[in-house]
Order: structure tokens, then sequence, then C-alpha cells
């Protein structure tokens, strides 16, 4: 589907006319705000790659010439985050009458008209389906002076094929697969991406090559659902057999994967786990519900035990795996006995983490259809319990880390209170959050390297390492820090100590998990 609809507040003077010479327009500068999931951030590095190779620049810290939203649709609060954002920026652009917003993603592939009707300021929307559209759409409207539409309803394009601005050196993100065949009540997002479709594996290996070679030494593996990889072409072992393939990439010291559905989840992606050194002890398996009834409402195809005894497999094997989960708490018909036992599972499953979302009735899902919608005092009041349970177990199994050696990969990203603490930060090979201080005498790591270090202190969302002695720290300096160093060195335009004649940092995107989602 391809619209063209005229945009009263589409700029007639475009923002490049000045720069440091009259002759030499200067290059548009460019913004991507991402909502939602990993798969979101992963496009949305796509969304940064295609707009420099079409010659745009990040903005820094000035008003961008173009501001990008990637969209999620899961909630109802992501409408309204997006509108707000949207009008906010609807004085800034009546301002800067250059200035273009593009709208993409989930909620762009599901409100499509609406966008533009509700804020018709925007210049561009786009969807799931065609990210590689966007440096297009922006230059049509710019000619036209309108506003451009386009929807595809199916992939033209797989997504990994793009030009890609990855937002760290260290760590990336990796899709296997892209859409979704459940049919969940609660989710629209088979609807906004479709059926899945996966890659080859010979595809994924060298994308996951090339980002080693580049100095990565983590990747996270995505999909929807993504130990179903292989259901395209009927291998029903190629995620266990992927994991194991990645285990054989010589420089790639850790490898993670998200999201799994417990349906699918079988026994040799266990084995593989347990058996591929640089497959991560960690794992995020969504419950969604401890009630077998509900999960049967929600179309879950397994049940608590079921779920609860693949948990027991994973520590059976991988004793210190730190498992984190999804729950939807207030699902339409929800008795206060099927939250019991959601309850109930929680405090068998002693989740390091669990994102709590409240149900949010989403239009086009069967769920929203169904009757029983729950107040939403009670809902309130249950998600309360809820996280006030593994508040509590996330602070218990993080304690038991006390005393334990880890092994720290140190990330751009200090805690809130560095600056009083002096402490740097870093994912532990289970992921979990470590704050540490490095001993006077000792190196001081880049991002990328590897410390080993004591945890010392434990709260719920994070562990602290303060080391005594130079002899409790060791620190690995590692390719990935080379790398770190070197794209400090390219966005500064001064050479860095061991790097190659016109080699160009790439980033790779690696955000951090949040103790809990909201």
């Amino acid at each position: 589907m391809s619209l063209t609809i005229p945009s009263p507040a589409a700029g007639t003077t475009p923002s490049i006319d000045s720069a440091s010479s009259p002759d030499t327009p200067r290059p548009r500068t460019y913004q991507v705000r991402t909502f939602g999931c990993q798969m979101n951030v992963h496009d949305s590095e796509r969304m940064s790659g295609m707009l420099e190779a079409a010659g745009y620049v990040p903005a820094a810290g000035e008003q961008a010439d173009v501001v990008v939203f990637n969209t999620c649709a899961v909630r109802e609060n992501a409408d309204n985050k997006l509108y707000g954002n949207l009008g906010m920026l609807a004085p800034v652009k009546a301002a800067n009458p250059g200035m273009q917003i593009a709208v993409g993603g989930c909620l762009a592939q599901k409100d499509r008209e609406t966008i533009l009707k509700k804020a018709p300021w925007v210049d561009a929307v786009f969807g799931t389906h065609n990210v590689g559209a966007l440096p297009a759409l922006l230059e049509r409207a710019r000619h036209n002076n309108e506003a451009q539409l386009e929807i595809l309803e199916s992939l033209d394009v797989f997504p990994s094929t793009l030009p890609t601005k990855r937002d760290s050196v260290y760590a990336g993100w990796v899709s296997i697969s892209v859409g979704c065949n459940n049919t969940c009540t609660f989710c629209i997002v088979p609807a906004l991406r479709g059926k899945e479709k996966d890659r080859r594996p010979g595809d994924i290996l060298a994308e996951i090559q090339a980002l080693v070679d580049d100095g990565a030494i983590e990747v996270t593996l995505l999909g929807q659902n993504v130990n179903s990889y292989g259901v395209e072409f009927g291998d029903r072992q190629a995620f266990s057999k992927l994991l194991r393939a990645c285990g054989d990439i010589p420089g790639l010291e850790r490898v993670r994967f998200t999201s799994p559905h417990p349906a699918a989840f079988t026994d040799d992606v266990i084995d593989a786990m347990a058996e591929t050194p640089n497959v991560m002890p960690q794992l995020h398996m969504p419950l969604q519900s401890g009630s077998d009834k509900v999960l049967k409402d929600m179309k879950r195809s397994y049940r608590s035990t079921k779920f609860l005894g693949i948990l027991d497999k994973v520590r059976e094997k991988m004793p210190h795996a730190a498992i984190s989960t999804d729950i939807i708490v207030g699902f339409p018909g929800e008795t206060e006995e099927d939250f019991q036992a959601t309850l109930d599972v929680v405090a068998k499953s002693r989740f390091a983490t669990a994102f709590t979302f409240q149900y949010s009735k989403r239009p086009g899902t069967p769920a929203a259809d169904l009757p029983d919608q729950l107040p939403k005092a009670v809902v309130q009041e249950r998600f309360e319990r809820l996280t006030a349970l593994q508040d509590r177990i996330a602070a218990e199994e993080n304690a038991r880390q006390l005393g334990r050696r880890v092994e720290v990969m140190v990330t751009a990203q200090s805690g809130r209170k560095s600056e009083e603490t002096h402490r740097l930060s870093g994912r532990a090979q289970d992921q979990r959050l470590v704050h540490f201080s490095v001993p006077d005498g000792a190196g001081v790591p880049r991002p990328g390297d590897l410390v080993t270090v004591t945890i010392t202190e434990a709260a719920a969302f994070h562990l602290v390492a303060d080391p005594a002695l130079a002899a409790d720290y060791s620190l690995r300096r590692s390719r990935a820090g080379d790398a770190w160093d070197r794209s400090q060195a390219d966005s500064c335009g001064v050479p860095a100590p061991g790097a190659a004649a016109g080699r160009t940092g790439v980033s790779l995107g690696m955000p951090g998990l949040p103790a809990r989602g909201r």
C-alpha cells in the first residue's frame, strides 16, 4: 500500500542552505528515537545506517533536521508516548520549516493513515516490512512537499541486508528470523510483522563473523520466537545447531538469545547451551501467566508444569544460570485463584529478573473482545503484589552471589551514582548488572574489556564489587576494547594506537536490560 497525502506543515525551505560557504551545503542531521523491544532497537540501527549511507549525519546536540520515531504497538501507552512526542515537535517544526519527521515500526504498520490525521505535520510513515524505504520517502516528501505513506503487507527485503549503524563496538544484535507463527490472543505482533521468515544459517554466521572481525566479542541472536528458528526450511534442530556453530567462531566470547517460546523449547537447545562454552548461562523464558486457564485463554500452547520442567532441566545442566521472564497481570477473566497460581509459579521459578506488565487492551487482538475485562484498580493491586514478591526474590537471588568471582564485560554506560562512587559498570556472564571499582594502582578497563572481581554487595537490581586489594581484581584487555579505542579516535579524527589506515569503527548495539520492565 502506498499513498501520497498533502502535508500542510511540510516546509519549502530545505535545512541544508548554509555551511561554511554558500556553495557547500551542510549535511542534513538526523536522530532516531526508539520505543519497544530489542527488535525495534536493531531496526533503529538499520534506519541509522541507511540515513548515513544516504548522506545524513547524526545530530550532535542540536535540533536534528530529521527525527525518526521507531514505534512499538504492544501496549496502549505506546500510542500516548508517540503522539505526545509528536505534539511536542509540532511547534519545533513550525519554527524550522526544513525539518522533517518520520514514523515507522509496529504502530505505523497498525495505525497507518491515523498518524497523519492526528499529526498532519509528519512527513513520512512507513511500516515494519519496508524499513529500507525511509531515505526515499524523506526525499519524496521534500521534493513533492507532501507527506508520504508507504505500508507493505509483506517483507520486501530481509532487514539484515540493509546498511546498519550499530550502537557500540563490543556487542551486537543479529536477527535470525522476523515475524511470528503463533496466535497469542493478547499480541498484535504477528499481524504487524507477518509470518515467520528465517535467514539461512550461512548468512547469519557470516554476519556474526563480520561483527567479530570488527572487534565485537558478544552477540545476541534475535527473533520473535527465536527457538522456532528453522521452521521455514524444515529443520527442528536448526536453532541448537546454530548455537553450536557460534561456538566455533574464534574471538566470539559471549552468545545470548531472546526471546524463546516455552512451547517450542526442546532438550537439544538446553544441551547446546550447556555444551557450548561461549553460550552464556542466561535464559529469558516468558511465562506470561502461571494459571493454566489463563494460558489457555491466551492461546499459549504450554502449561505451568511444562514451564517449570524446562527451568528444572536448564538448572540441572547449568546450575548458575540466571533466568528472567515476562508476566502479564490482569488478563481478561483472570480470577484471584488464577493470579495466585502466577504467584506460586513465580515463587517456584526464582527468577533473577521479571518484566511485569499490566494487561493492555489492544484493538485488533482477540483478547480485546473477551468478556470480563478487569477493573484498573484490581489489576494495579495484583501488579503491586507480584512486583513485591519478585523484588524480594531478586534480592535474595542476588544475595546468593556474594563472595562469587565473576567475569564482567565493561560497558560504556555507568550507574546513576557513578560520579560519587567512582565505579564502572558491566554485565556478568549471567547478564547481571555489576558496578565495580578499580583498586589504586590497577589498570583501568575500556568498554569491551573484561574484569574479574568478587561480589561484595548485592541489591535487588544490581551487584557491587569493591576489591580491597589489587590482587582481588583482574583485568583482561580485549579486541573489543581495542575496537573501542579505534572508534573513539575515529570520532575525534585522530589515529589510535594499532589502528589500521583508513579503518572505521562499526558500532554494535547491546542495550542493557533493566531489572524490571514497566
